[in-house]
């Protein structure tokens, strides 16, 4: 047994009934059995044949896991509502009533024929905490919220709500579940008529920290415990329509074609070549493509296609992209082409605080685990957050770096040490915020 997995395993099995009242906050650990057995029985509703979950927002299995959850939270001693928008609160005031509010949570629906970890490690393990802290009759100087935060996956909904509020055409959005946004708020037990009143202000927290699978493979091929995250990247997104003229395939010369797929050959690799030609993180994807008119005897006239970047520096994001535009002008000319990019999606990056990052690494290693920095290329919840106040995210391996899969998984000892950095987070930021 090497040195990680003894530390998990001690870590894993330490007993609720060992917390003593008053008993000394460095000393605190989460029962990590509870925590790995409600995991396991939130992933009953939606379980898929193939032992993912699919749990999209706005479902019966949603609604039920939703039911479970706030149990949970109850028998954790917090005061659970549910606010305008549907996101789930329990809160636990603290001794010092002038202080804001120290915030913990992430959410719990899932992708379709998804995975059983993603949001819902950060929050069981957020419910565990609170657990943890009440058995030992522990009591923070700030109030304490634990937030299940409502359709994360269908575009952090809930968070959004919470940090710049919900617009009308939002609403009316059809989510994955076939219910509108509006449908789904009520269905969950909001009021959509009131949404004002889930609108948080700058200020109003004191920070926000979330525990999550790290949902790539760095954590689990460096064998590290703990991922400090950086901050989470910003991402872009366009759509790119490629207008050439379609023709006879058999009748139009090679070199009288203007066509657009060719085009779209040639910005696909200028988009890889430009990303990559700079050191760094960042990442550029052309995910989508489409042909028409579709056929085997016809020159494509048009391309639909896509461009996504990503990068925790926004400044890069956009030489990237201006590169990347010069370089289809060239295409242009020299296919005689046209193309237009209009964008889809804005999400500009969100740091994580420097000084919850400090403690986040300062409480892994008190705890004997290793770390590493790393930024998240995936949104969360945290990223609409990081408006209110100051954020921080704490990732744990996920095995092959596979999520948004049946295959997702992140083992029980590496989800305990989450949950105790976790707990040893809000327990420093306490006493230093």
């Amino acid at each position: 047994m090497n040195r990680r997995e003894f530390n998990s395993n001690l870590l894993l099995a330490v007993p609720a009934a060992a917390f003593a009242a008053q008993q000394p906050a460095s000393s605190l650990r989460v029962n990590g059995r509870r925590l790995n057995t409600r995991l396991a029985e939130l992933a009953q509703f939606g379980k898929t044949p193939e032992g993912g979950t699919h749990r999209l927002a706005y479902t019966e299995a949603d609604l039920a896991a939703r039911e479970y959850s706030m149990k949970l939270m109850r028998d954790a001693r917090l005061d659970v509502s549910i606010d305008a928008a549907g996101n789930i609160i329990g809160r636990r005031a603290g001794s010092e009533p002038s202080l804001k509010p120290l915030v913990i949570g992430s959410h719990i629906d899932s992708v379709p024929e998804g995975g059983s970890y993603d949001g819902q490690v950060g929050s069981m393990g957020a419910i565990e905490v609170a657990h943890t802290l009440a058995d030992a009759n522990t009591r923070l100087r700030h109030p304490l919220e634990v937030i299940i935060f409502q359709n994360e996956e269908g575009g952090t909904v809930g968070s959004i709500a919470i940090a710049r509020g919900l617009a009308e055409k939002e609403l009316d959005l059809v989510s994955n579940s076939g219910k509108t946004i509006r449908e789904g708020i009520r269905f969950i037990g909001g009021d959509p008529d009131k949404l004002s009143g889930a609108v948080r202000r700058k200020g109003d927290l004191a920070a926000y920290v979330e525990l999550h699978i790290e949902q790539g493979g760095i954590l689990h091929a460096g064998n590290i415990d703990i991922g400090v995250v950086e901050g989470i990247v910003g991402v872009y997104w366009w759509e790119v329509t490629i207008e050439g003229f379609a023709n006879h395939a058999g009748t139009t010369p090679m070199n009288q074609r203007r066509d657009a797929l060719l085009a779209a050959a040639k910005y696909i690799d200028a988009v890889n070549r430009i990303v990559t030609s700079v050191p760094g993180r960042q990442v550029g994807t052309v995910g989508r493509i489409q042909a028409f008119p579709g056929a085997y005897n016809i020159v494509p006239g048009r391309v639909l296609t896509t461009l996504g970047l990503r990068d925790l520096d926004a400044a890069k994001v956009r030489a990237l992209f201006e590169s990347i535009r010069t370089e289809t002008r060239r295409i242009e000319n020299e296919t005689g082409t046209k193309f237009d990019f209009k964008q889809v999606n804005s999400s500009p990056p969100a740091p994580a605080d420097e000084r919850i990052r400090r403690i986040i690494d300062r409480s892994a290693k008190q705890l004997g685990f290793t770390t590493r920095d790393l930024p998240s290329g995936a949104g969360h919840d945290a990223q609409e957050i990081a408006n209110l106040c100051p954020i921080g995210m704490i990732f744990v391996p996920s095995r092959d770096g596979i999520s948004h899969s049946p295959r997702e998984y992140s083992t029980p000892e590496d989800i305990a040490n989450g949950a105790n950095v976790l707990l040893h987070t809000l327990l420093a930021l306490d006493q230093e915020v």
